[in-house]
């Protein structure tokens, strides 16, 4: 790429993607799906002002590599969410790009062919495609922002943000949550501090002003206002899990000192799993009892699920791989999704009525 040895002289090439203009004029946000992502956005927000008293739940596959399992995924959350509706407000979680410690797969956007391609402007129009699908079913959608210009191309189509554990402290990732239009959830470190994630949410609820792309795919100068729907996400780390009673009230009192609202979202997979999916019910379970017996700081958990148990590799002929089965972190399976979410919205179900009854 370098002619003249200063420039770009480790670019082996570049090509244009489409704008993200052209890729939403081909797949167009739809009165269905306009509506989904507006109900949930403005549902997410009453919970989080307690105007709400159900308990939101994040869940579904720690990656999304096959869109047609994902489609099935989605027709059977759908479902369960009409069911549990009364005290779970369900979002799917559709993650499409993976933070990597070292090497590994990236994700659909980036790899969507999962052969090294790198067929990124594939990848984009795959992902808006299926977040139309999910929005169009009447299920909102949750994912994490990773890279700073996506968000251009999918954030219509999305209910809920997470921002990961590797890019809590990361001042690019907190400028572009100051303006992203969803919720927004900011991880605590992967050393399990909880002090990224504090500075993370003050610093989101602040104006800032930064380098991006428009929807023509111009480069831009963004002035935000800050984002006032950012919480803090409790998902382990340095060997310790965080989600029992003792750290919630210590989570809750650094909240508090900080100025911020006791709003606390407990990832059950992770640290606080060990990253063994067995374990995720236990935790998921811990917080409903938290709930019942009187927590009001714990507003939604997180779930990795999928249709199958575990996960896989990713062989080299990808024509053996299992069907509904992660190929990144384990997931639980669809039936231990079923089982806990229907026992959670049982358990709670008289709590939230009586919560509701005395708002």
């Amino acid at each position: 790429m370098s002619a003249n040895g200063i420039n770009n002289v480790n670019v082996v090439s570049q090509e244009l993607l489409p704008t993200p203009e052209q890729v939403k004029a081909a797949l167009p946000l739809t009165a269905a799906a306009e509506r989904t992502v507006r109900e949930g956005r403005a549902t997410l927000r009453r919970i989080l002002a307690r105007e709400d008293p159900r308990l939101f739940v994040v869940v579904g596959p720690c990656s999304i590599h096959d869109a047609g399992a994902a489609r099935e995924y989605a027709t059977r959350l759908r479902r369960l969410a009409d069911e549990v509706a009364g005290s779970l407000f369900l979002i799917m979680r559709v993650y499409f790009e993976k933070p990597r410690t070292t090497v590994g797969w990236k994700g659909l956007i980036n790899d969507p062919f999962m052969d090294d391609s790198f067929h990124i402007e594939k990848g984009l129009y795959l992902a808006r495609e299926l977040l139309l699908y999910i929005a169009e079913l009447g299920l909102p959608a949750a994912t994490e922002a990773l890279d700073p210009i996506t968000p251009q191309y999918l954030n219509d189509l999305v209910t809920w943000t997470a921002i990961g554990a590797r890019t809590t402290e990361s001042q690019t990732h907190r400028e572009m949550a100051s303006g992203l239009s969803t919720p927004v959830g900011f991880k605590n470190g992967t050393d399990g501090s909880l002090g990224v994630a504090i500075n993370a949410l003050k610093s989101v609820a602040r104006p800032h002003h930064f380098l991006g792309i428009n929807q023509n795919g111009q480069c831009a100068v963004f002035r935000t206002r800050g984002n006032r729907d950012a919480h803090v996400v409790l998902r382990g780390g340095g060997g310790r899990p965080n989600y029992d009673s003792v750290s919630i009230a210590m989570c809750e009192r650094e909240l508090a000192e900080n100025g911020l609202p006791a709003n606390i979202v407990v990832d059950c997979s992770h640290g606080n799993s060990n990253k063994d999916p067995a374990l995720q019910s236990l935790v998921a379970e811990n917080c409903v009892n938290q709930i019942l017996e009187g927590n009001r700081s714990i507003v939604g958990l997180m779930l990795e699920s999928n249709l199958h148990w575990g996960n896989q590799p990713i062989p080299k002929n990808l024509a053996q791989l299992k069907y509904g089965v992660s190929v990144t972190d384990a997931c639980i399976d669809w039936s231990a999704t079923e089982t806990l979410l229907k026992s959670a919205a049982a358990k709670m179900r008289p709590l939230l009525a009586a919560r509701a009854g005395a708002a």
